[in-house]
Parts: structure tokens; C-alpha cells; sequence
């Protein structure tokens, strides 16, 4: 079944979206924005762990990312690998080191064919690449468990081709029916609907969310503090989004999901024995979490309210520039339903799993109101919310061979103005996954976005 719980972290400063821009591989979504695609949350594996797994299955254990930079000469290939990570039974700590070939190869290139007799010198000038700060990136990375239900993990990253550090800190603590977080960016790294990457120099927040009861009620409540101006990384001329302009926030928000199977073919213990020569062989499901063919309809509804404090900057005219984009105050509801197909139970070899989720996507119930009484009224009133057309997201996943399935995650935009008719594709997503079976639900993942031009492998654990 589809994540409907990203219906309401959607709301918050804290949905990870998978990113190589950042060496933990994640970046904070905009809150407040249209729901992002399926596939794009962050795993919930830390990016050291992942390395130090994704190692064992890579050449001398470097693993390649696609990420494109502001300096077009340093290009968007790069490479990843984990140098050490001592441990003890209650703490660990993880050096993540990245290499940038592009710029190098291409100004030994440069070199050697500007070169018509070879000397010394140019020895010294080619090696001398090798060692330009620019092509590196490093990342320290440390967490303790403080108790059995608490753990603090603080980390840092410095990038050669950028000033300054990195640099976070996060305390969770896990109570029988809650989890409490409180975490601290500086700076912070966003990215919003559009692939556009927004950087906050402070970011500061506390969370309360409860777990998902039997009867399917979630609540949150959340305070946030943004501080200094945020910065545009690859965004043109682009409006700073609201919800990271400096300020305080304390929000509130619940929801409400409920499921239920058309049909499902439930899997019992001989369906995991297969006869062989040498006997009865226990042989699971590649991924428990799809180990059932079933066709089901989910859906998700809530709501939540919101209040601004300070933050606002004033013209020379003393009107305020933050307030006539972002209301002190706030409230709106939200909601979702999926339908799924599965065929197969993704046990053979081949041809054992096809699935179809299609979700539809309600961001803001009075965006869309207000957007159909305009239509009713045949009336164009300001400018057009982003949240006020719904969206369609469709996964589809086709086994290509054993544990190998080949992914498409694509989002459409389900709006006929602006010169197209009907719903257009807005973003998607393709992926090779490759479950593991020891796992029980965890698969490496090799992504790519179109959009974003972005890529790169993933560990990923329990993600339905």
C-alpha cells in the first residue's frame, strides 16, 4: 500500500526527500507544497549504514551518484565510499569521503594536449590536480544511544567547492504511543515541488507524533524556527517559498486512514515449501511486503492549523514584505486515496510480480474550492495556487528477473489550463530495485530523476 502518511508529513519541516546533493543523501521537502512522488522519500537506513552495506557489493566499495553542481566544469559524476566506521555496542561513528572525477580528467586533458614536449614541470602541473580541494567532500557522522529509547546523532559535511560546514544535530527519544525529536540544521537544505533547492542558514525544530493506532487516528504537533535569509541553489528567479522565510511556527495537524481489500490471496507457510530432489526447500517471498496478490483501496483524510511569530521584514515604506505572502494564521485539510493491484506473489524466477498503485492527491481542500467556485464563476481571480489542482500519482513495478524489479514513479498534474488539455505529467522517477531476501523487506535501489537530472543507490528498509 501506498506511504499515506506523507499526506501529513508533507505539512512539516521534516520529510527527507533522497538527494546526492548532501553526503547524508537527503534534503528537507518545502512544507506546505503538493505531495512528492512515492518513490522520492529518503530511506529510512542512515546514509553511513548504507554505505557501510552497500559496500560489501561494490568494487573496493565506492558507490557513484549523480548530482549536478553550480560550476559546470566539476560535472555531476562523483563517487562515495565510507573510509572507517568504529563501533561499540552503544556508539558508532562513520567518516563518508565523496571524489568529483570530472574536473580532473578533463584538466589533465587540457593539459597533455597543450603540451608539446613533456618535462618535468608538467609532471608537477598534472599532479597538482590531484590534489585541488575542490574534488573532495568529506562527512563525520556519529550516533549514540543514550538510552534504550533514546539516541542523539550529530554529523557534518564540508564540500570542496563550497564555503563552510554543514552541520546537524538530532535527538530522538521514543515513548510507548510517541515519538519526541528535536533537531537542529545549520545550514538546512529544502527542495520544493519544482526540483528547486532552497538553502536556510538556521533551521531548528521539535516534533511530537504519535504512532498509528489500531482505529487509524495520527496526530503531530511541531514547533519550527527558521533564522536568516534563505538562499537560492539552483533556483532562477524564483520566489523564495513562505514556509522558509525566518519566523517561528507551531503547527498542529491529524489524519484519519482506513483500508480495505477487494480481494487478497493470503500466504500460508506451505506456499513458501517447494519440492526438489534434495527435498522440501523453504523458499520466501523476495519482499514480505509483497508477498500477497490483493487489489485494495486505502484513503487518508485530515487536517491541520498553524500560527506565525515574527519574522517579518519591513520596506523603507514600513509595509511588511512576509506578510502578504504568508498568513499569521492558518488552517486547511488534506486528502488522499490509492487503489492497488498486485499480481503474483514475487517468489519465482520470472514473471512472479506486477503492480499498479494509483493515488489521488488533494493538497488543500481550500485551494481547490476556491479554484472550482473561480471556474463556476468564470472569473481568473490573482494568481494561480499551486495546490489548488489535485494530482494523480501512479507506481508501477514489473519483475525483470529474481529479485530484480524495474520501477516507474510519475506524478500528473491534473489540470487543463495553461494551453493543455487534460492531466500532464508534472514529475517521475525510474529505478532498478534489488531486493534482498535475508532482509525480509529491504532492496537497493538505483534511482534516476529526469527532472532533477539526479541519481544514485540506495538502501532502503520496510518502505510500505
Amino acid at each position: 500500500m501506498a506511504n499515506l502518511r506523507t499526506a501529513m508529513d508533507a505539512a512539516f519541516w521534516d520529510l527527507d526527500i533522497s538527494s546526492p546533493q548532501t553526503l547524508h543523501g537527503a534534503a528537507r521537502a518545502v512544507p506546505g507544497e503538493p505531495f512528492p512522488l512515492e518513490g522520492a522519500r529518503a530511506s529510512r537506513a542512515l546514509r553511513v549504514q548504507q554505505l557501510s552495506f552497500l559496500g560489501n557489493g561494490f568494487p573496493l566499495g565506492v558507490i557513484p551518484s549523480l548530482a549536478p553542481t553550480s560550476q559546470k566544469d566539476m560535472g555531476s559524476f562523483s563517487l562515495q565510499s565510507l573510509f572507517f566506521r568504529p563501533a561499540t555496542s552503544n556508539w558508532w561513528l562513520g567518516l563518508i569521503g565523496q571524489f568529483s572525477p570530472t574536473k580532473l580528467i578533463s584538466s589533465i586533458k587540457a593539459n597533455i594536449s597543450a603540451v608539446d614536449e613533456w618535462e618535468l614541470s608538467t609532471f608537477k602541473e598534472v599532479a597538482k590536480h590531484f590534489i585541488d580541494k575542490s574534488l573532495f567532500s568529506f562527512g563525520l557522522c556519529s550516533q549514540l544511544s543514550l538510552t534504550p529509547s533514546s539516541s542523539l546523532m550529530v554529523s557534518t559535511e564540508k564540500h570542496g567547492d563550497k564555503k563552510g560546514l554543514r552541520s546537524r544535530v538530532m535527538l530522538f527519544h521514543q515513548l510507548a504511543f510517541h515519538d519526541i525529536t528535536l533537531e537542529a540544521a545549520w545550514p538546512e537544505l529544502f527542495i520544493n515541488h519544482e526540483g528547486r533547492y532552497w538553502e536556510v542558514p538556521e533551521s531548528l525544530s521539535l516534533d511530537l507524533s504519535s504512532l498509528v493506532s489500531e482505529s487509524g487516528l495520527r496526530y503531530r504537533f511541531g514547533i519550527h524556527k527558521n533564522g536568516g535569509d534563505p538562499q537560492p541553489v539552483n533556483a532562477i528567479n524564483g520566489e523564495t517559498p513562505s514556509a522558509l522565510m525566518p519566523g517561528l511556527c507551531a503547527k498542529a495537524a491529524f489524519s484519519y486512514e482506513k483500508s480495505r481489500d477487494f480481494w487478497r490471496q493470503r500466504e500460508k507457510r506451505k506456499d513458501s515449501i517447494v519440492k526438489t530432489e534434495q527435498g522440501p526447500l523453504w523458499r520466501p517471498s523476495y519482499d514480505i511486503a509483497l508477498s500477497e496478490p490483493h487489489a485494495a483501496i486505502s484513503g487518508i483524510i485530515g487536517g491541520f492549523c498553524e500560527a506565525w511569530f515574527g519574522g517579518l521584514r519591513e520596506h523603507n515604506d514600513g509595509s511588511s514584505a512576509d506578510a502578504k505572502r504568508r498568513n499569521p494564521l492558518g488552517a486547511d485539510l488534506f486528502a488522499s486515496a490509492c487503489c492497488t493491484f498486485q499480481h503474483g506473489r514475487f517468489r519465482k524466477r520470472y514473471g512472479d510480480l506486477t503492480r499498479v498503485d494509483a493515488r489521488l492527491n488533494i493538497c488543500s481542500a481550500s485551494a481547490l474550492a476556491k479554484r472550482v467556485s473561480n471556474l463556476l464563476s468564470s472569473s481568473a481571480n490573482g494568481e494561480k495556487n499551486p495546490l489548488s489542482s489535485p494530482r494523480l500519482n501512479l507506481v508501477f513495478q514489473q519483475q525483470v528477473a529474481g529479485p530484480i524489479v524495474f520501477r516507474v514513479d510519475s506524478k500528473f498534474l491534473l489540470d487543463s489550463s495553461g494551453g493543455i488539455g487534460g492531466p500532464h505529467l508534472e514529475d517521475f522517477t525510474y529505478s532498478l530495485n534489488y531486493s534482498l531476501r535475508l532482509l525480509q523487506s529491504g532492496k537497493v535501489v538505483a534511482w534516476y530523476s529526469p527532472k532533477r537530472k539526479e541519481g544514485m543507490v540506495e538502501l532502503r528498509l520496510f518502505e510500505f
